[in-house]
């Protein structure tokens, strides 16, 4: 994941840095109602990426708190320290999460959207967070649900696995976009992790894009998709006929605003015991 995240996944992501932010627009929103991050907290953001999350919550806490956004990427990372310079409550640092030494007890928030699911040993990973929140302290994260209530991600998919064939079989809750997709499974890893109050809340919203060209490019670029494109050895001539038909199913759902996709997502809420 390391290597995928600094050599493949977040170069890419930097790129379409842009287009990016633009299609997970609600879902931030959805996070940050959710997480109600206050005056003089600490939160820890997981995944932080470009840092398009963590500069909202910055900007909850105010100067009297501080977020430290940690991310396996250098690439995102350097594209979000360009986004957050000059803000002083902001930290952030090049860290695995998964076994990275945060400072005990010293948050009082700890959040991510879409940046938990590629965890090798989700309990070991969930469990090591919880140590860096404070008794008490609470968990609000963005998660996928699954692919098949998520167009931006069933309609290339399914293109794709029409023109190429299937995937091979793998294990659905192996690392990657939908790993938390079964609520019932991302709620044990929280209980095993201390983890009280646990709430998943299934959230709908619209991934957004100013084309449906655009969008389908993006789309064939990360998840299910890349991985089968990978996966089948696509030639050029496929992967431009899979962008094609899925420019021209994607335009279905243009609007006055650009193309809107209906989504959904979990919205996850905890307590450390």
């Amino acid at each position: 994941m390391g290597r995928y995240w600094n050599e493949v996944a977040g170069p890419r992501w930097v790129e379409r840095q842009a287009v990016q932010e633009a299609r997970n627009v609600e879902m931030l929103a959805l996070l940050l109602d959710a997480a109600k991050a206050a005056l003089g907290e600490r939160v820890l953001d997981i995944g932080c990426g470009t840092g398009v999350t963590t500069e909202p919550f910055a900007e909850a806490v105010g100067p009297t708190g501080h977020v430290v956004g940690a991310d396996i990427s250098r690439p995102m990372l350097d594209a979000a320290r360009t986004r957050l310079s000059g803000r002083g409550n902001v930290t952030l640092i090049v860290a695995d999460a998964q076994v990275h030494a945060f400072e005990p007890a010293s948050f009082d928030l700890l959040t991510s959207r879409l940046g938990v699911m590629f965890f090798a040993d989700p309990v070991a990973a969930f469990t090591n967070l919880s140590g860096a929140l404070k008794s008490g302290g609470r968990l609000c994260m963005a998660v996928w649900a699954p692919l098949a209530e998520n167009t931006q991600w069933k309609i290339p998919f399914g293109i794709a696995e029409r023109r190429l064939g299937p995937p091979a079989a793998t294990d659905p809750r192996a690392p990657g976009p939908f790993a938390y997709s079964d609520p019932a499974y991302f709620r044990d890893i929280l209980t095993k992790a201390g983890f009280a109050d646990i709430a998943l809340d299934k959230r709908s919203f619209h991934v957004a894009g100013a084309d449906a060209e655009g969008m389908a490019e993006h789309a064939i670029g990360f998840g299910q998709v890349a991985r089968l494109l990978e996966e089948k050895n696509a030639d050029e001539a496929a992967r431009a006929a899979i962008v094609g038909e899925t420019a021209k199913a994607f335009a279905a759902y243009r609007t006055a605003e650009g193309i809107r996709l209906p989504a959904t997502c979990f919205i996850a809420r905890a307590k450390r015991a």
